[in-house]
């Protein structure tokens, strides 16, 4: 396991799991038990206006994107809390800051005690939004594809040219992070880029960014490929780059720290695991709806294991349901391998390595020790 990064409001494991600090649900899985996930990965929405050339939504096929209604969303809530969900993130295939009910979602959310974060381009996340959200949520990741404007532009839109996005998103993080030191508030902040091998002269222009932005954290990590290589990541080609990595890790200050994905980055293509037992833990659903294990499965080929849509039935009853679970015993059945009949390192990586490790007792899940890392209920 990774060690966690210090930075000055505690540890932050960012290239790895916490497992440890929910032996609970370990134990209860070990034992054969139905659990309720650790945490969920959702989004609000399929929309989003970006166009990233890294993303791996691109190759999950058009759902129907528009967004969840507010009060699907809240009764979404009710659910989590009532089974034991712990925490949310709002990532997955979309980007939840367009929909209606975003505000009222993380604000919800606050006040059942789940544990709220959330990735963006930060396009649309305007100041009122802003001021709405940070004093609830637990951490805010960025997707800021390079320190350059021209090369952003690039990146995440339609040429070098349009680097008025840059300027709004780079507006809206800077309003944030003020907010934050004003407030005295305890989210964290951070940005990321998904590191395509090609985009290395990006990398030291992006730690910079993340030195003059003072956010807590800016984070450099692999791309996600799919089984077919659609994106046609050369896995290889990052060991050429750990100079380059070192060099931006060396960049951190009291502040800002600078981190390295090493783990996911040197585990390339090829997970160590066949069973994928991740999914029990940290649950994957589509903007759409959709409930799907991870979201390495949304596409419709993989439509065996699409297991309901929380749009159309409450959620806790598709928990409780036979093809939830059926779906889950799959995943985790010799019938199943992760490193032929699915992409390349999903969400539920780290967690799934930890989990296999236990299972055949090559390393068994110990319980955390004291003081807590931050984001403590997000594995």
């Amino acid at each position: 396991m990774s060690e966690a990064v210090q930075t000055r409001e505690g540890a932050l494991i960012l290239d790895s799991h916490k497992l440890s600090y929910h032996t609970d649900r370990v134990e209860a899985w070990e034992a054969g038990e139905r659990i309720a996930p650790v945490s969920v990965d959702m989004s609000l929405t399929r929309a989003c206006g970006a166009m990233c050339s890294f993303c791996y939504a691109m190759m999950q096929e058009s759902q129907a994107r528009s967004s969840i209604k507010t009060v699907d969303a809240l009764n979404l809530l009710d659910d989590f809390s009532a089974i034991g969900i712990r925490s949310v993130s709002l990532v997955s295939d979309g980007e939840s800051t367009l929909s209606k009910a975003y505000v009222p979602f993380i604000q919800h959310a606050a006040e059942l005690g789940i544990d709220v974060g959330n990735a963006t381009n930060a396009w649309e996340w305007e100041p009122d939004k802003i001021e709405q959200v940070l004093p609830h949520i637990t951490w805010i990741r960025f997707t800021v594809a390079a320190g350059r404007p021209e090369s952003y532009a690039s990146i995440m839109y339609k040429g070098p040219e349009h680097t008025e996005v840059f300027d709004r998103a780079i507006k809206h993080i800077q309003y944030a992070v003020d907010l934050k030191r004003r407030n005295g508030l305890s989210v964290t902040l951070g940005i990321q880029m998904v590191l395509m091998p090609h985009l290395k002269d990006e990398i030291i222009p992006f730690a910079q960014l993340g030195l003059d932005l003072g956010v807590d954290y800016a984070v450099i990590k692999h791309c996600s490929d799919d089984e077919q290589h659609t994106l046609g990541i050369d896995y290889s080609q990052y060991d050429s780059l750990h100079d380059l990595l070192v060099q931006a890790e060396s960049m951190s200050n009291e502040q800002t720290k600078i981190i390295v994905k090493w783990d996911k980055i040197k585990d390339g293509d090829k997970p160590s695991y066949k069973r994928f037992y991740g999914p029990q833990f940290l649950l994957q659903i589509s903007g759409s709806g959709l409930v799907a294990p991870s979201g390495m499965f949304f596409n419709a080929r993989y439509s065996k294991l699409h297991i309901g849509n929380f749009t159309e039935e409450r959620f806790i009853d598709i928990w409780k349901s036979e093809r939830y679970w059926r779906a889950m015993n799959y995943l985790a059945s010799p019938a199943f391998d992760a490193q032929t009949m699915m992409g390349t390192l999903p969400i539920q990586h780290y967690v799934s390595v930890a989990l296999d490790n236990h299972a055949k007792g090559i390393s068994r899940i110990q319980p955390g020790k004291e003081p807590k890392p931050l984001h403590v209920n997000f594995l």
